[in-house]
């Protein structure tokens, strides 16, 4: 049926959520899933455009418009294959990808209309997978050569499947106790549920791949000593785990937080379980966040449901906050305070060095900075105080050097981030970067899409 005739559904269907005053309280999933009517339903938006846009927005490139065509045929398992043939995460990007600024951006619907609910729809399939099982997975025949994978995050997790796939032997190697990186450390469970990650790594493992936890590499064995083991090739994905901090005064007190450790505390050490859990975390009356981007989001949302009243503190305004707008609505909506055009310059204690409050002072947008938004510039005498219990610094994370420093012929750049190329090779032969090590604090999929190149690009090397 041509886009003339056809009746187009102008508004994306809704997607179901715990209401905000009940979801305030619990680290249950805030969104439920569209269910298979509404995916079906959602799914007969979509055109079928021949110039497919939506397949260049997506840095994995999925055929999109054949999933969703499948979706609309009730062909799930079609579905759901279509997509594994580019990306071994859906169920996870479904849930936390950025698609408003990416594959739906583009979506030809979106210039007249809202565009489809493309992550919606990978969520739909995906989830369904999971829940009937998955078929059992035919191992490829190894080819003789191994491959060792450092950091079990998104772009180490999708460089080790697309690896397995080509008859490698892949080792991923993670420095934590649980596989997943930023994905069981960084996103709260209210966000992606962890049982959902462990099921999207099981489906990599059962391709092959062998994953190893509390390892460190560049303390039990360097980039080179891996090399001299016997691995033909080492990729690099341990990601921005290093925080960044502001140096004002108080910020050494007690009560004081990176956001990295505050979520790591509360997810992958089960905080918000205690006491099933002996590893509380103490929050207090009033937590501040300091920053605007989806971490930020993540920290203040889960104050708010260890008890304490949240604020975020961030330097411009609404407009111009760098976090997912969906993530920033559902923070107001469960009550979270923001102060705007606001930044702190010190924070206070008591005499036994703990946090009592924080000094901040009011802002008024410049002209635009290098990256497109206006400047802020502080008012003269603006100064207020806030009592504050804890203190969360969210304003930005860079890598952490230990794999570099231990790598001496390793190039870097002045910010520790590993130089690479858009395909993954580094100064180094036989050593490949990608994902957040060499870009800086980015997204999931982004860090996706770099594992797929460097696995291509790997796959080139090693065959010569």
């Amino acid at each position: 049926m041509s886009q003339e005739k056809r009746k187009i559904i102008p508004k994306k269907h809704p997607m179901p959520h715990q209401e905000a005053k009940v979801r305030s309280t619990n680290f249950e999933e805030v969104a439920l899933g569209y269910s298979e009517e509404t995916a079906i339903l959602e799914a007969n938006r979509c055109i079928q455009c021949k110039n497919t846009p939506c397949i260049d927005g997506c840095p994995v490139g999925i055929d999109i418009p054949a999933f969703i065509k499948m979706i609309a045929e009730k062909d799930f398992t079609g579905a759901i294959g279509k997509i594994k043939e580019k990306n071994n995460l859906p169920a996870i990007c479904g849930r936390v990808c950025p698609q408003e600024n990416q594959c739906e951006k583009l979506c030809t619907l979106g210039k007249k209309n809202e565009p489809v609910a493309i992550g919606r729809l990978e969520r739909y399939v995906a989830d369904w997978e999971l829940a009937k099982g998955t078929e059992s997975v035919k191992i490829p025949e190894t080819n003789g050569k191994k491959v060792a994978i450092v950091g079990s995050g998104p772009s180490g997790l999708t460089a080790a499947a697309n690896l397995a796939g080509l008859g490698y032997k892949v080792s991923v190697l993670e420095a934590l106790h649980v596989a997943g990186g930023v994905l069981v450390y960084g996103i709260p469970e209210f966000r992606l549920p962890k049982a959902i990650v462990q099921k999207e790594i099981d489906n990599i493992a059962a391709l092959g791949v062998e994953i190893k936890t509390n390892y460190v590499v560049g303390k039990l064995s360097s980039v080179d000593e891996l090399m001299q083991e016997g691995y033909d090739a080492v990729y690099i994905g341990t990601g921005a785990g290093l925080p960044s901090f502001m140096n004002i005064p108080g910020e050494n007190l007690n009560g004081v937080y990176s956001a990295n450790e505050f979520l790591t505390r509360n997810n992958l050490m089960k905080a918000y379980r205690f006491p099933e859990y002996q590893t509380p975390i103490r929050v207090g009356k009033r937590v501040a966040v300091i920053g605007g981007g989806n971490v930020a989001m993540d920290a203040a949302r889960t104050a708010l449901r260890l008890g304490a009243e949240s604020y975020i503190i961030y330097r411009r305004s609404f407009e111009e906050m760098p976090a997912r707008l969906e993530e920033m609505e559902h923070a107001k909506e469960e009550g979270v305070n923001f102060e705007l055009l606001t930044s702190p310059i010190e924070i206070k204690g008591n005499e036994e060095g703990r946090v009592v409050s924080i000094v901040c002072q009011r802002y008024e947008l410049g002209e635009p900075d290098e990256s497109g938004r206006r400047r802020p510039v502080p008012i003269k005498g603006s100064e207020y105080e806030i009592p504050i219990d804890t203190v969360v610094m969210s304003i930005g994370q860079g890598p952490n050097p230990l794999v570099q420093q231990t790598t001496p012929d390793l190039e870097t750049n002045k910010w520790g981030n590993i130089v690479a190329d858009e395909c993954g090779r580094t100064s180094k032969p036989g050593v490949f970067a990608g994902g957040d090590i060499v870009t800086g604090a980015a997204t999931v999929i982004l860090a996706m899409g770099a594992g797929k190149k460097a696995a291509e690009a790997i796959h080139e090397y090693l065959q010569g």
